[in-house]
């Protein structure tokens, strides 16, 4: 289980630049509590213009009871068998 989104939100404030243009982007774990995170992103053009900031919020409760992950096995070498 990956969590459940409660909270979504994008802003726009300027152009992202043109198709290939590179832009830079930072996203930060605000806060992480029992049962949910909060995180922030914002993405710089080429110009080093704010293009766009972002938030989201996630339930993350049930995610720390997840079972060890096993791989299939077609992905396990054999003297791992």
């Amino acid at each position: 289980m990956t969590g459940v989104s409660t909270d979504i939100n994008v802003t726009y404030l300027n152009p992202g630049g043109k198709p290939g243009d590179i832009m830079t982007g930072t996203a930060i774990c605000d806060k992480m509590g029992r049962t949910l995170a909060y995180t922030t992103v914002t993405f710089f053009n080429k110009k080093g213009e704010l293009a766009a900031r972002g938030s989201h919020t996630k339930y993350i409760a049930k995610t720390w009871e997840t079972e060890d992950f096993v791989a299939p096995d077609e992905y396990v070498a054999e003297e791992e068998k």
